[in-house]
């Protein structure tokens, strides 16, 4: 899908972030039909910009918030408001290939949810909304190849973790410039902790929040970064929670704190929190919560070059282990029985040349103890010892299975090992664990290496760890996976230097992974 970048594909990326606060002066078009007059819309409704969402060959999902107030609950009456949308070949929108008018409704924070269809596959499409003679910024999104097709390329960037209060989302600024087909983001899109008086950017509120008012001013906040906004306006996005999104290390309808949190309280801020996850991101009706549930994990398919398998590790898990004997017993889950037999079933009845993973917490062994004995973290896939374990022994089985993580706000990339007791047992997989776009900072290198170097000798499957803060891109074809781990210089100040800390290697039907 990707192609090199044309000098008007560059005026249009640089000029992605001044769209977002010049969509009044953009070109406006017509509406498909008259419509009766509504309440009166106030002023700035699109502050919290657009973004698009898992890519079909033939469709895409459209999004906005209608948010005059961001941090204020939304600042909108408690009306229903129509809202046109337009999608076109172009980006002066001279070939417009479809059109229609939706629904902002306050039950849904007036959020905007199109799904798009009868689109070509691969190739890109721009798109706007208008509301009561408001226009939205101009927004870029791409379909996925022809079902079919069995060649082409494709450019993928992993991110994860962005905590407001630690940084600047800088590396989203180098993101855009390397324009991939699409962002995987596999988890920690907000932060509950409250407000620090000592952070680089101070959470809004006074509290974590528990309600869904509370909620969408926090999505909200995160909206308005702007290196976060232009890639949502300028690239098609596939996301899935981890624990931020809730509370931290929550499992089940298990808190963090169950002595702090009942469950009937915990049960009313997973809906809440859900509710706005949905209204805040680009998904299809099929993730409309129900309660305190939400179906996240699905399956995408680019061509016959690559199935994307999106895991939800946080619904369906037990609670964590609390002892080494706890993370090996086999009644633990981290999937649950219906999604590991999806997960399964999706794997050997693939055609894809890749099939690759979004797993929002660490599968590769991570062992913490120098020398003798395994010291695990629970809440990774460590402390679900038995569950990871066949699933690696079914990989032996899998075409190039390639698992991509976050969580971990470090860097590490590892060969996936058929069993992690057994040092000369099989590669069968590699593992891409990204780092965080802001969260922990700007990590003092030395004492990270001081502290993780030692344990190489216990982890001999790790090929590189780090703890600058990126993101990682990868170049998908035929014959290989070269990936690049993308780092920026700091996230403690609004713009960052960027480079490519590593570059690695993953070639077609030989498993594991090698730094180039």
């Amino acid at each position: 899908m990707t192609a090199a970048l044309t000098p008007d594909r560059r005026r249009f990326l640089t000029a992605g972030a001044a769209v977002l606060g010049a969509a009044a002066s953009a070109q406006l078009w017509l509406p498909a039909t008259a419509r009766a007059a509504e309440t009166p819309l106030p002023d700035g409704v699109f502050t919290l910009g657009i973004a698009s969402g898992d890519p079909l060959p033939d469709g895409i999902v459209l999004w906005t918030r209608l948010a005059p107030d961001p941090l204020g609950g939304g600042g909108m009456p408690d009306a229903v408001f129509s809202v046109d949308w337009e999608i076109a070949e172009d980006e002066r929108f001279r070939k417009t290939v479809r059109r229609g008018t939706t629904e902002a409704r306050p039950e849904y924070g007036h959020s905007v949810h199109v799904d798009v269809r009868g689109l070509r596959p691969d190739r890109p499409y721009w798109y706007r909304f208008r509301a009561g003679g408001q226009l939205s910024p101009t927004g870029r999104t791409r379909t996925a190849p022809h079902p079919h097709r069995k060649g082409g390329s494709l450019r993928v960037a992993l991110a994860s973790c962005q905590n407001w209060q630690h940084g600047y989302f800088t590396p989203y600024a180098d993101m855009l410039a390397q324009d991939p087909d699409f962002v995987l983001f596999v988890g920690d899109y907000i932060y509950e902790s409250k407000p620090s008086a000592a952070a680089v950017r101070r959470h809004e509120g006074s509290d974590e929040p528990y309600t869904l008012v509370q909620y969408r001013n926090r999505y909200a906040q995160y909206r308005t970064d702007p290196d976060l906004a232009a890639m949502h306006a300028n690239t098609p996005w596939v996301v899935t929670f981890d624990d931020h999104e809730v509370d931290n290390d929550w499992a089940g309808e298990i808190p963090q704190d169950p002595d702090k949190q009942s469950h009937d309280a915990f049960v009313a801020r997973l809906t809440a929190a859900f509710q706005a996850y949905y209204e805040h991101m680009p998904v299809r009706a099929t993730a409309i919560p129900n309660g305190p549930h939400i179906q996240m994990y699905r399956r995408l398919e680019f061509g016959r070059l690559a199935r994307l398998n999106v895991l939800d590790t946080r619904q369906f898990r037990t609670d964590q282990a609390t002892t080494q004997d706890g993370a090996e017993s086999p009644s633990m889950t981290m999937l649950g029985a219906q999604q590991k037999q999806w997960l399964l079933d999706g794997l050997h009845d693939s055609p894809a040349r890749w099939n690759l993973i979004a797993s929002q917490i660490m599968m590769a062994e991570t062992d913490l103890l120098l020398g003798e004995g395994k010291l695990w973290y629970y809440d990774a896939w460590d402390g679900y010892q038995a569950e990871r374990n066949a699933l690696l022994e079914e990989f032996a089985g899998i075409r190039n299975p390639v698992v991509l993580s976050g969580d971990r706000h470090l860097t590490m990339i590892s060969d996936l090992k058929e069993d992690f007791a057994d040092p000369d047992s099989d590669v069968v997989g590699a593992e891409f664990v990204g780092t965080s776009i802001s969260s922990n900072g700007d990590q003092d290198q030395a004492a990270f290496h001081a502290q993780w170097d030692p344990l190489k000798a216990d982890n001999p499957h790790w090929k590189v760890i780090d703890a600058h803060r990126g993101y990682h891109l990868f170049d998908i074809d035929r014959d290989g996976i070269d990936a690049q781990v993308r780092i920026v210089d700091t996230v403690v100040k609004p713009q960052a230097t960027a480079s490519t800390l590593a570059r690695l290697r993953v070639e077609s039907d030989e498993p594991g992974v090698q730094v180039v």
